[in-house]
């Protein structure tokens, strides 16, 4: 795993290093102190390989590559995803610097810095040691002290390779030139006194260590100041030569990450091409649709799609829906679109401008039916089934990808996860959750998706999980104070809040807010009315709680709204009517 050293002090991030053990406690207990009297303050560390020596980058240079890890001016999350950890390693590598003088290498092995007198040898001198590869944020000081970013494992071995191999086959060539210099020169030249057979010994010891370039280029310097000895003209011009590869070598080192450096930009310049003629493409479509769309909704007030909740599907407490509306809550106007080819509750999930509707039911009818909505045209699209029928699943997306997150078949609970990739056009089983879930409720946060509560066909849930693409597995979290299921999840200023929901016996109106950065669940101000089986969307830095089933069992029509500091307020909005089974979503 690709590893890089950041200074909370000078706000530098060095590399490049490679993992070359699991991270440990107190690996060296008095690592990074003056004189090794004290035991360190940085007990969490790893074993390390140097992969490449480079000046440090500070952090106006860093921060634009990991612009999407801050969470507030001084803090960011450390996990690195391919695509950061490729462009960090790129402008390092702009970057390389001879070997540290305390990173000293001696027989082809690195030597341990800064180890106590009483502390035992490490058996594997070849490894040095850096501070913790994690450190949670919310526990860690601004003082003098460092952390680890990390990146995908075994991604060095595959970034930039046509350039290193490049490099190493420069420097084996360039090492067997040097050889036959040598050996030519021993077979035709003079007998040297002891002194300059020793001096002659020294130089060739230096051209075996290829990381010693600064005594290589000090080399004339020693010539002139040795005044008892005199190099003979053939290894001067051996001498000349190296010098002469070694420039090429560098040169041609900096011609390459130029290129690079090109390459990259070429790239990013075709795709924001791509994107504007795509925004072409839009435009001109929606100049050919203006006309009938506005001809099928002249009778009401024009809504501003991004200041809208799109509801799907349904109950009003008569009959099931296949609606899809479009509702402002500030004017509390709805607006109808063209309805979905079932009658049925579903799943909503949104993948760049297109809306997805995702499996559902029908009073124990269960749908595998996937369609996208296009907003622009007021169109659906029928896409690949789910390999399995299933309501109740809670949908997310996460880089580009839709994930269908459990559900269940009027027999079975699952804890299945379902991804559909748009370039594959199909839907491939992904890794399950830990714990069967029915009626969840789940949310995309910060390149994570959050599953929370639920029903396992035995109980009713409190736990949460979390998934990272990046590990490709998912981790418990601290459970809610409640049990729920049923209940809705958004997020507001960058915390999950869990919102009502039924426990097994009775609708709820108990509110939960999860802090990502402090792992933790705090109780939040109750909603005025018991609800579950409702839509919640956050908008415009609102929550507003749609609908639902109440505690007597009835279908409501309510609508609450929630804003930090404020608390819940009951509306006087009626423009949606009785509405339950329903999903809601913010475009």
């Amino acid at each position: 795993m690709p590893l890089f050293l950041f200074n909370y002090t000078k706000r530098q991030l060095h590399g490049i290093f490679e993992a070359a053990s699991p991270g440990q406690m107190n690996i060296d207990p008095y690592g990074w102190t003056k004189d090794g009297s004290k035991r360190t303050l940085y007990p969490a560390q790893v074993q390390i390989h140097v992969q490449k020596n480079c000046c440090p980058l500070m952090e106006n240079q860093f921060a634009p590559i990991i612009k999407g890890n801050y969470y507030s001016l001084t803090h960011f999350q450390f996990e690195l995803d391919h695509a950061q950890v490729g462009k960090l390693i790129t402008l390092l590598s702009t970057q390389l610097v001879a070997p540290s003088a305390t990173m000293l290498r001696a027989t082809g092995k690195w030597q341990i810095a800064n180890q106590h007198p009483s502390e035992p040898r490490a058996k594997k001198e070849d490894r040095i040691k850096l501070p913790a590869a994690y450190v949670n944020p919310t526990t860690c000081s601004e003082s003098d002290g460092s952390l680890i970013l990390t990146g995908p494992s075994s991604y060095l071995d595959r970034i930039h390779q046509p350039i290193q191999n490049d490099i190493e086959a420069m420097e084996k060539h360039e090492v067997g030139l040097i050889y036959e210099k040598l050996q030519r020169l021993a077979e035709t030249c003079e007998p040297f006194d002891s002194h300059s057979t020793r001096q002659v010994q020294g130089l060739e010891t230096k051209m075996h260590n290829e990381d010693d370039y600064s005594q290589g280029e000090n080399l004339g310097q020693q010539e002139s100041t040795n005044e008892s000895f005199s190099l003979p003209s053939d290894l001067n011009s051996v001498i000349a030569e190296l010098q002469e590869l070694r420039a090429f070598k560098q040169e041609s080192i900096e011609t390459m990450v130029q290129l690079t450096q090109i390459q990259t930009k070429l790239l990013s310049e075709v795709k924001q091409l791509q994107d504007r003629c795509t925004r072409l493409e839009t435009l001109s479509n929606k100049s050919e649709t203006y006309a009938s769309v506005t001809m099928e909704f002249n009778s009401e007030q024009h809504l501003d799609q991004d200041g809208s909740i799109f509801l799907a599907g349904g109950f009003d407490g008569k009959s099931w829906l296949a609606s899809l509306e479009s509702y402002s809550p500030p004017e509390d106007i709805i607006k109808s679109l063209k309805p979905m080819s079932s009658l049925r509750s579903t799943s909503l999930a949104k993948l760049k401008d297109d809306l997805y509707v995702i499996g559902g039911e029908n009073g124990g009818l269960w749908f595998d039916t996937v369609e996208s909505y296009d907003p622009v045209n007021n169109d659906w699209t029928s896409l690949p089934c789910l390999n399995e029928k299933k309501g109740g699943l809670a949908a997310s997306t996460l880089h580009d990808k839709i994930f269908a997150l459990g559900g269940a078949n009027g027999i079975h609970c699952f804890s299945d996860v379902e991804m559909f990739d748009v370039d594959v056009g199909r839907w491939i089983p992904a890794r399950s959750m830990l714990q069967k879930r029915f009626n969840l409720a789940a949310v995309e946060f910060n390149g994570a998706i959050y599953a929370v509560g639920g029903y396992d066909g035995k109980e009713y849930l409190s736990s949460a999980e979390r998934f990272d693409l990046r590990e490709h597995s998912w981790s418990r979290l601290e459970s809610m104070n409640s049990k729920r299921a049923s209940h809705s999840l958004v997020v507001l200023n960058e915390k999950l809040y869990a919102i009502g929901g039924f426990d097994g016996g009775t609708m709820v109106a108990t509110v939960e807010v999860f802090d990502p950065r402090r792992g933790t669940w705090m109780s939040e101000a109750p909603m005025n009315e018991s609800r579950g089986y409702f839509a919640a969307a956050g908008l415009n830095g609102s929550i507003y709680a749609i609908g639902g089933i109440g505690e007597e069992g009835n279908t409501l029509e309510k609508v609450e709204q929630f804003k930090e500091g404020h608390g819940w307020q009951l509306t006087d909005l009626k423009a949606i009517g009785k509405r339950c089974y329903h999903s809601a979503i913010v475009m």
